[in-house]
Parts: structure tokens; C-alpha cells; sequence
């Protein structure tokens, strides 16, 4: 197995150059978590191939408002499997909710495979529900983008703090010291997720998508936390 490593300094874009050539088995998430990056369909659709399964965790894109930013009806694409749930948006993870859209032949080998009762009856009532409520995702998606912009938009302030833009209801963001402003933020009631995804260093957080007063809270905390900017030096000759 292959990691093919993203690198921060181009928004960790995919570069399909990367992944190696002889791969027949490519997995990756879009938007991608944690990071939260969205690939434009087109350069996810470079890495689909004959003899190749290229498979996309779609589990955040109904936060994407543009339905043209799924793969999901790109029957065209040899290989292409799509993997979709309804738990993220509509909040229901306890249902374990979610599908598959791939090729007809691979769904058979899959279906012949898989445990005899694998969906709940609940979880396939809720799937059908929410993919018909197409007026619902926008509306959440709207909502999600406006706080998602506030939250960065306070982040941004804060000199010590480094973020990225995001397509999903997080934000990845790298501090100074991330396992003792993990710590001192729970202290002071703000919950973060740390740092354990790889290739990430243990200073780097993701940050969930709240309301502004708790995005005022984080900041609030975060400026009491974090070191602060040293003052400019005296110009030689100036006035005090």
C-alpha cells in the first residue's frame, strides 16, 4: 500500500501525476478529510482507468451546494466507485446510513458478498428520505458555508494560526504547541478534534463548523491561549 501525501502549500490539492501508474486500487475522499479540500470532478476523473477501481468518499460533499461537484453521475468512467452517506449533513450517525454507485457487474460481485441484512430497516427509510429532500441539503449546505466563512474569518486574526480553504463543515487549522492548546482549550469548554490523522504533525487541529457565538468563544480562547506577536523594535532615531 501506497500513501500518496498532499502537500499544504497548494491547498492540498490531488495531483494525479502522484499515484502511481500501476495502482489498481486508488481511495480517496472528496472533499477530503481532514483537510477538507474539494478536487474539481475532472482531476478526480483523470485517475480512473480500465483495470483500475478508483473509489470516492463523498461522505462530505452534500455540503457543496453545486451538485456538479460529485462524481456520482459519471457513468462514463471505467472503474469508478462512489461511495455516498446521508449521516454527515442530516446528522444521523448513529444510523450508520449511506450507498454505493459503481459499475452493474462490480455491484453484483458486492451484493453477493456482503452479510445478509447489512442496512437497517430505519437506515434505508432515511437514505430514501434525505437524497429526496434536495431543498434541505441546499438550505444546511447555505448555512454551512456562511458560519464556515465567519469561523475562518476569525481565525485569520489570529496571527499564530495558520488555516486552508475548506468545502466541508471543518476547518483544519496548525498552531504552536497543538496538544497543549488542545488541552488548554478543553479546559476552557471548547473541544477541538487533535491531531490524529496521518502524515499530520500533532500541532495541527480540525475545527467543526459551529454557530458565531461559540466561533466567538474559540477566538476569545485561542487569543488568551496562544503567544502573542513580539512588538516591533524602535526605529534607530525615532521619537518614543
Amino acid at each position: 500500500m501506497t500513501h500518496v501525501v498532499r502537500a499544504p502549500g497548494d491547498g492540498w490539492a490531488l495531483d494525479p501525476a502522484a499515484v502511481p501508474a500501476d495502482a489498481d486500487l486508488v481511495v480517496l475522499g472528496n472533499p477530503t478529510n481532514p483537510t477538507g479540500a474539494l478536487d474539481p470532478p475532472d482531476r478526480i476523473a483523470a485517475l480512473c482507468r480500465p483495470g483500475r477501481l478508483t473509489v470516492v468518499d463523498e461522505a462530505f460533499v452534500d455540503f457543496v451546494a453545486d451538485p456538479a461537484a460529485s462524481l456520482a453521475a459519471r457513468a462514463d468512467l471505467p472503474g469508478l466507485v462512489v461511495v455516498r452517506s446521508v449521516t454527515k449533513l442530516w446528522a444521523l450517525a448513529g444510523l450508520r446510513a449511506g450507498y454505493v454507485l459503481a459499475p452493474a457487474g462490480l455491484v453484483r460481485r458486492m451484493d453477493a458478498l456482503r452479510q445478509p441484512w447489512p442496512v437497517s430497516g430505519p437506515a434505508a427509510a432515511a437514505v430514501a428520505a434525505c437524497c429526496a429532500d434536495e431543498a434541505h441539503r441546499l438550505a444546511v449546505a447555505a448555512a454551512v458555508a456562511a458560519a464556515r466563512a465567519d469561523l475562518a474569518a476569525r481565525l485569520a486574526r489570529l496571527p499564530a494560526v495558520t488555516t486552508w480553504p475548506a468545502a466541508a463543515n471543518f476547518v483544519l487549522a496548525r498552531v504552536p504547541g497543538g496538544p497543549a492548546v488542545d488541552a488548554a482549550l478543553r479546559e476552557r469548554g471548547v473541544a477541538v478534534r487533535p491531531s490524529t490523522f496521518p502524515h499530520l504533525s500533532p500541532d495541527h487541529l480540525r475545527i467543526a463548523v459551529r454557530d458565531p457565538a461559540r466561533h466567538r468563544l474559540l477566538e476569545s480562547a485561542l487569543s488568551e491561549i496562544l503567544p502573542r506577536p513580539a512588538a516591533p523594535l524602535p526605529t534607530p532615531g525615532a521619537r518614543p
